[in-house]
């Protein structure tokens, strides 16, 4: 079982909050996997093309056997069954589940990069991310806390 499995969640489309929890439950069924806790929610401003409504998200924590390309695989699935349309990038969007970290694991291939490339840029993944782990070092060495300090909070909420 491999633990420290976080997964960054986002929706702007179909009732965003509904989304997301059926989403947390939808990884939870995966065969091998548990979710073992998930944050709060926050609303953000979107990140990509034109006029999009603000995104609600999350991080979940996982533990699962599943090799990262095969959890990879089952995400996308559960995306998919969410309406996901993969059309524009950083497009508005129904469903949106990236593997932030994988364990201790570092993963570079055409498919998948594992920590996330952008991780360190997003207040929305790195807030709730430091709700779960506030301890947190990445593989690459990083510091969560380093990485929230030089990140702009934007117009991140936290949600009750």
């Amino acid at each position: 079982m491999t633990d420290g499995v976080f997964i960054g969640l986002g929706s702007n489309l179909d009732t965003p909050e509904q989304q997301l929890r059926t989403a947390i439950g939808a990884m939870g069924e995966l065969p091998h996997t548990r979710v073992l806790r998930s944050s709060s929610f926050y609303l953000s401003a979107p990140v990509g093309p034109g006029d999009q409504p603000d995104y609600i998200n999350a991080v979940a924590e996982l533990e699962t056997t599943l090799e990262p390309e095969a959890l990879l695989d089952a995400l996308q699935t559960i995306e998919a069954a969410h309406g996901r349309e993969r059309s524009v990038r950083w497009g508005a969007r129904t469903l949106d589940l990236d593997i932030l970290l994988f364990g201790r694991e570092v993963t570079d291939s055409e498919r998948l990069q594992v920590p996330h490339p952008r991780i360190g840029e997003r207040n929305f993944v790195l807030v709730p991310l430091a709700e779960l782990a506030p301890a947190l070092t990445l593989p690459t060495g990083e510091s969560l806390q380093e990485l929230l300090k030089h990140c702009p909070r934007n117009r991140l909420q936290k949600l009750g």
